[in-house]
């Protein structure tokens, strides 16, 4: 069982592609969590829609905090009943590495995917995304070396969008 958290529009995306990769090592895995239409196209069984974590603006997030609260204290306990061979957070680290932290303290190994941008500002973060993770995901080379510094363990992964870019573009056409 791999569970998944995705509560934006790019972190189903993203989802989604994960899932068809990861279908292709592990075809039996049983692929569960929040997510949304990309992720379900991948197979993914939907406990919580994206939707429900999708909250833009200071005000709608202090208005809508309770609901999250409650949604993610619902959502560790199903992990922990559940007992998945991993969670994987996709993004949203506000969301994403306080429940990875919960989770991995009950003995649920966690990866996080999509390093946030801890190397350009807030590096103080590295120590949270350290107690919270097992392994990062990052989408730029540069990633796994900065992390190493701060003793996460991390991987590069490659950026989904370089698959959907033509490396020979027309340049008329452009």
């Amino acid at each position: 069982v791999i569970a998944l958290v995705a509560g934006e529009a790019s972190g189903d995306q993203l989802g989604g592609k994960l899932i068809e990769a990861l279908r292709k090592h592990y075809p039996e895995a049983r692929f569960c969590g929040v997510g949304g239409d990309h992720m379900r196209r991948a197979g993914f069984e939907t406990w919580w829609d994206r939707e429900e974590l999708s909250v833009m603006g200071l005000v709608e997030i202090l208005k809508d905090l309770p609901r999250l609260v409650k949604l993610r204290r619902a959502l560790r306990e199903r992990l922990i009943a559940e007992q998945p061979d991993v969670l994987i957070g996709i993004d949203a680290p506000d969301f994403n590495l306080r429940l990875e932290l919960q989770v991995k303290q009950a003995g649920i190994r966690t990866i996080h995917y999509v390093s946030p941008t801890v190397w350009a500002w807030r590096s103080w973060r590295t120590r949270k995304i350290a107690r919270a993770t097992d392994l990062v995901l990052c989408l730029f080379p540069f990633e796994p070396a900065f992390y190493e510094t701060h003793g996460v363990n991390a991987r590069y992964t490659g950026h989904p969008m370089a698959d959907a870019i033509d490396n020979n573009p027309d340049q008329g056409q452009a």
